[in-house]
């Protein structure tokens, strides 16, 4: 398995241990959908430490990182640090798909499902690892 780390530096996980310790509620209720490999058996990790930046949820499996956006989210800036952030992500072959903390904490069931549908059917195998997500 390659580095999931992407070469985090002590700093990013010191911070993504404090993210870890203090969800937000949107994060706590995905969460509690997500963990114990309860998609297809894939594990995901919450707040999870990738190159310079931290995750809201990464499985490494499929390399596909799920972030919650809250309203900070909706400012001009922050949209453009969150393309550029994305860009760099996909240079490590990561897929992220973003849900706006409202659609977690209204309608969880179908944040849940638009996860599942970029998921494989079942674990692969490292050498199956590979795959382009839609």
């Amino acid at each position: 398995m390659s580095d999931m780390h992407f070469g985090a530096g002590p700093g990013i996980f010191k911070n993504a241990k404090e993210l870890r310790d203090n969800p937000t509620r949107a994060e706590a209720l995905l969460w509690e959908k997500i963990r114990r490999n309860q998609l297809s058996g894939f594990k995901f990790r919450k707040q999870h430490p990738i190159a310079n930046f931290i995750a809201d949820f990464y499985c490494h499996e499929v390399r596909l990182v799920v972030e919650l956006d809250g309203s900070i989210h909706r400012k001009i800036e922050q949209k453009d640090y969150d393309k550029g952030r994305e860009h760099e992500l996909r240079t490590f072959g990561i897929k992220v798909l973003r849900f706006k903390n409202e659609e977690v904490i209204n309608d969880i069931e179908s944040v849940v499902s638009k996860i599942s549908r970029k998921m494989p059917t079942h674990p692969l195998t490292p050498e199956g690892a590979c795959f382009a997500l839609n």
